[in-house]
């Protein structure tokens, strides 16, 4: 066999190589990949099976949050202002957990309720996670604050 074929062979198996490598590196990813829905996205959608893992985000709804009788669990209702979703969540809720706040609970959705394995809750007064405010103004019931621009100083800012 000729250099120049051995060559080519060569540069042919590392090209199949790579071409693994990046296949296996893309199936990676699709299987932890996780997608977010609002309570009305995930009502709605048919395809979601109870084994695939979600998001769901929205507002925490005003006096819907409960403690099971045993304690062990947390029930809250997340809604977009549209459709409301039950979510039960065995642990510990963020200190900054409250009603009518944005959340975002990670786990999966079956039988017409979420069950949590994670929620994140906002971190400030202004915060909503991009997502949860997306879905509220897709439901146009958004009601959100409105930003003030301070002015700008007049002159070059030097003092005379």
């Amino acid at each position: 066999m000729k250099r120049k074929h051995q060559r080519l062979i060569l540069v042919s198996v590392g090209f199949l190589a790579l071409c693994g490598a990046a296949a296996l590196v893309l199936l990676s990813f699709e299987e932890n990949l996780v997608f977010f829905y609002s309570p009305t996205d995930l009502i709605n959608n048919k395809e979601i099976t109870s084994s695939q893992r979600i998001r769901i985000g929205g507002l925490v709804e005003n006096g819907s949050v409960k403690k099971t009788l045993g304690g062990s669990h947390m029930l809250f209702t997340v809604t977009d202002l549209t459709n409301k979703v039950i979510v039960r969540f065995d642990g510990i809720l963020p200190d900054l957990f409250r009603e009518g706040q944005g959340v975002l609970a990670e786990g999966n959705y079956r039988n017409g309720r979420f069950f949590a394995s994670e929620v994140l809750a906002k971190h400030d007064e202004t915060y909503m996670p991009k997502e949860v405010a997306d879905a509220i103004k897709k439901s146009g019931k958004w009601k959100g604050v409105k930003k003030v621009i301070p002015k700008k100083p007049r002159g070059n800012g030097m003092i005379k």
